[in-house]
């Protein structure tokens, strides 16, 4: 049986800039957004020359906060979708902190995430 990823998470993760999407994949649309370029949180942050896991932590609570106005915290009932190993491998490993800063501040902030099974593989707890 094939598990329906509607909602998915997904990453970009530059020197200076983080951005986080949720993606709905039945339309393609950017359901929510929340990102370091934009103007009120680039004022509080101290990216600087480069961005670290504070900043995407921050960047994961406003995430939260944008999906629970669209009322999709919880990602209709499956949740938000995040596969953490194809996230890290694509940003590089010395971005795997900016990453878990990302899903536990969802985490912490009332988000309900699905990790894809491959996730649990020993590199950080899992976080639902």
């Amino acid at each position: 049986m094939t598990v329906l990823k509607r909602y998915v998470l997904r990453l970009f993760i530059s020197l200076k800039y983080i951005t986080a999407n949720v993606v709905d994949r039945n339309n393609g649309r950017i359901v929510a957004t929340a990102s370091t370029v934009e103007h009120s949180l680039k004022n509080t942050l101290e990216c600087g020359r480069s961005c670290n896991a504070k900043a995407a932590a921050v960047v994961g609570e406003v995430l939260a906060m944008r999906l629970k106005v669209e009322g999709l915290e919880w990602g209709q009932e499956r949740g938000i979708h995040v596969n953490i190993n194809k996230e890290i491998e694509k940003k590089g490993f010395k971005n795997r902190t900016k990453v878990w800063a990302i899903v536990n501040a969802l985490k912490n902030n009332g988000v309900k995430l699905s990790l894809d099974d491959d996730d649990h593989n020993g590199t950080s707890p899992p976080c639902y």
